[in-house]
Parts: structure tokens; sequence; C-alpha cells
């Protein structure tokens, strides 16, 4: 894709930049602290990402999205997962006209942002009917093939308290998604700014920062940041470091590991590295870009085995000892 707007890829990262801080201060109005999960969210979107939030109830994980998708030109839709959400539901159905011609009805995930909310509610067959439309941007239906509208992204959320009646999520979907972000409990002073904020009459509108075209540009331009060899054998080096009965293991590996990450967490490194790096005013990536995004990329493509639940190990603590 050509650059549009901008003379150089240069320009067009100090734009990327300014944008970037220009949406942390928009969604900075409504959502109180969660800077790193907001950054996090954004790399994802300029990566052609998907994210999966997990936090207990009351984070303001939906809030959240729903600010990002305001700050951005671009259409948005939620879906709320329950147990008796079907397929069709989600991606459309077939119906009969007054011309008793087949129609399609286009669901709800023909929109620009998806926030699935609670997706691990509803069963396999229906949370299967977003494998297609994130990895292949379309969706199938009664045979015919249809296309999503670009850019597109799903922001899952998931409480991880109420496990009772749920439906984890399988690995094969669980890959699909670049990050998993989790959010944790607002310390003292920022909930007090929350209730300061959210318990009077006054409410804050968000301005649209970037149309589509431009997250489509700042998407390409992601892709062209040029990486020196020793930052993609740094995050592959790191990857293999997960695989038990791998040549690179490490030790902690081999003790608390059922499997390990694949080829998409080495992919999903490097262009997270690449945003993060572009995000903070620099043209090129460094390990410490790599390191930055280690955590959410790489916590739900690694499995504990049971020696790990057993003495209280955490994924999280797993990866810190690794990266």
């Amino acid at each position: 894709m050509n650059l549009v707007k901008y003379n150089s890829d240069v320009e067009a990262a100090e734009a990327m930049t300014q944008a970037y801080q220009k949406l942390r201060t928009e969604i900075g109005q409504v959502i109180v602290g969660q800077d790193n999960v907001v950054k996090l969210l954004l790399t994802a979107i300029f990566c052609q990402g998907h994210c999966l939030l997990v936090g207990v109830p009351g984070l303001a994980k939906t809030l959240l999205i729903q600010t990002i998708a305001s700050s951005m030109d671009l259409s948005f839709n939620r879906i709320q997962f329950t147990p008796d959400l079907m397929p069709s539901d989600i991606v459309g159905s077939e119906t009969l006209d007054q011309q008793r011609n087949f129609k399609f009805l286009k669901g709800p995930v023909f929109a620009n942002i998806i926030l699935a909310d609670e997706i691990n509610r509803t069963p396999p067959k229906t949370q299967s009917a977003l494998l297609e439309a994130m990895q292949e941007y379309s969706v199938t239906v009664a045979g015919q093939r249809h296309d999503l509208q670009r850019p597109f992204f799903v922001l899952a959320t998931q409480n991880p308290i109420e496990q009772e009646g749920t439906y984890p999520l399988p690995e094969a979907q669980l890959d699909r998604f670049m990050f998993m972000i989790s959010l944790d409990y607002p310390s003292y002073a920022e909930e007090v700014s929350i209730v300061k904020a959210t318990t009077t009459d006054e409410r804050h509108s968000v301005q649209e920062i970037l149309s589509g075209q431009d997250i489509q540009e700042f998407q390409h331009l992601v892709r062209r940041v040029p990486v020196t060899d020793n930052v993609i054998e740094y995050a592959v080096k790191l990857v293999q470091k997960t695989r038990p009965n791998t040549e690179l293991a490490a030790a902690d590996t081999a003790n608390y590991l059922e499997w390990g990450a694949g080829p998409r967490a080495s992919q999903a490194l490097i262009l997270a590295a690449k945003c993060n790096a572009l995000l903070s005013g620099k043209y090129s990536p460094d390990i410490e870009d790599v390191q930055a995004v280690a955590l959410p990329v790489l916590r739900h493509r690694i499995v504990r085995n049971f020696k790990a639940e057993a003495e209280g190990i955490s994924v999280d603590n797993l990866i810190g000892r690794l990266v």
C-alpha cells in the first residue's frame, strides 16, 4: 500500500507517535489508569492483531473497548456471549425476501471493532464461529464467502472468577489472539479518581482521532519497520525456550511446562516489538521492546504441568524467569 498522506516512512512514524499520544489523552478522559493496558490494545490494533482481556467484574473492560472504538472513526458492535448464542447470531443468516429469494442478512461480526463480551460463556460451536473471521477476515454462510471490512479487530473479554458453566477457549483459538491482557485492580489513588468521576452527572465525550485509512496506513508502516537479526534471533530463542524436550528448552520449561508456544508467538513478538518501538519514538526495535511485550504474547500460549500448579507457580512467573 502506498503512502497517501506522508512523504516518507519517517514522517509517517512521527505522525503515528503523535496520533498515539492524542489517543492516550482522549482515552484518559474516560479511563483512569490502565496505561499499559491501553498501550497494548492500541499496539494490537496497529499490528492487525486481536486481544483477549481477562479481569474480574467492574474493571471497565467493556468501557475501555467502547472508548477506544469511539476515539477512531470505525464501526463498532458488541456481542454478549451467552450459553444459548448460535453461530448465526454472530455471522448472520440467509432469509427469504418478499420475492421468495434467499437474501443474506449480515450479523454483528460485520463491523470494524467487535467486542466479544464474556467469550467463555458460550459453547465451542459458537466460539469457533469467530475463528474464520479472526484468521481469514471473512465468513462463509451457505457456501458463500463474505469478506469483512478492514480494519477488523476482535477484542474479547473473559471473567477469571466464575468458571462454573463456562467453556474455556481451546488452545487453537487462544493462539489466534495476539495478546492476552490481564487487568488488575486500580490503586487507591486511581480508585478515588474513578469514584469522583463516575458518581456525578458530568459525562466526557471522546473525539475521533484516527480514521480507518489512517489505521491501515500505520498497520503497513509497522510491517515495514526494519529489524536487526539479533532482535529476531532473541525473540525466536525466547519462544524456543518455552518448548519442552527441545534443544533450547530452559530448565524451568522441562520442570513446569507441558506445552510451549508455537511460531505465531515469534511472529507476534516481532510485530509487537516493531510497534512498541514506533510508539516510543524509535525507528527500529531492540531487545527491550521484545521484552516489553513478551508477557501478553506468551501467557496464553504455554501450558503448565501438574507440578507447576501444585507448587503454585504461575504462567507470568515462568515467563518472567525466561525473559
